[in-house]
């Protein structure tokens, strides 16, 4: 049965990494259950007046050791802005972990990381537990451009990274699906996060190429527990929620009509 827990998260940093996304180390002031890659956590932020539900952000990473946690956070509505203007020393309750994170102990020799703009949040946190366990991997991110691209420097440290972006400010010219790489073949598996077209587009190359492929998908959460069933996603098992059920599936689960 999953875990989690509520608990107080001191802020440590809270760094601007662009115009529109923001970087916080938070550390938990109790101990936190194991953190899988892929799961969330719901953060209540009472400085973001008119709003009462907490808010959900993937975990970018997890140490088990400190309770340290990461957000990756793209600023899109109050409670992201409210997320980049976080001091340090501030405090903010958490229920974390939350979901399903991303399945490895199915075996593959060589698995592809896709991700498109904010979806890169849960990515670090997967590279670095598939490193630990000795796996072989690449990643590939897309953006519209370089400003999209968030800590490339940070995933560089950890694998072989293709980038694709539409304006062709770095690297290849074009959409995920027409980077080079796939070309090259070699990969027995993907794991993919980002905007649900592109998810889709990867899932169609994956089902093509025979490919197994996990998915985490990107909903307005509210609970964060399937209370609510505001973020219900149909299935081949029938309507689950997301923040339960997921966010992490199989494509095979998904009627994404691929």
């Amino acid at each position: 049965m999953k875990q989690s827990t509520q608990t107080d998260l001191v802020v440590r940093s809270c760094r601007m990494l662009s115009e529109r996304a923001v970087l916080v180390v938070m550390q938990a002031c109790s101990p936190v259950p194991p953190v899988r890659p892929g799961q969330f956590l719901q953060l209540l932020l009472p400085s973001c007046k008119g709003t009462y539900l907490r808010r959900p952000y993937s975990i970018h990473d997890f140490d088990e050791r400190t309770g340290t946690v990461s957000l990756l956070v793209q600023l899109v509505g109050k409670g992201s802005t409210a997320v980049a203007g976080l001091k340090e020393g501030d405090v903010v309750n958490a229920l974390m972990p939350l979901g399903n994170g991303f399945d490895l102990e199915k075996p593959f020799e060589n698995a592809l990381l896709v991700a498109g703009g904010v979806g890169m949040a849960p990515m670090y946190m997967l590279g670095k537990e598939l490193r630990s366990m000795g796996r072989n991997f690449t990643y590939l991110f897309g953006a519209r451009g370089e400003s999209q691209l968030l800590r490339l420097d940070a995933f560089r440290e950890i694998a072989a990274t293709a980038i694709s972006t539409q304006d062709g400010s770095v690297g290849e010219t074009g959409l995920v699906t027409e980077n080079s790489i796939l070309g090259k073949g070699g990969f027995d598996s993907i794991f993919c996060c980002g905007p649900t077209p592109m998810m889709k587009a990867v899932a169609q190359y994956a089902v093509k190429n025979g490919l197994p492929c996990q998915v985490s998908l990107e909903h307005h959460m509210a609970c964060g527990m399937g209370a609510c069933l505001c973020c219900v996603e149909d299935t081949v098992e029938g309507h689950v929620c997301v923040c339960k059920e997921g966010p992490v599936f199989d494509i095979n689960k998904l009627k994404w009509q691929i």
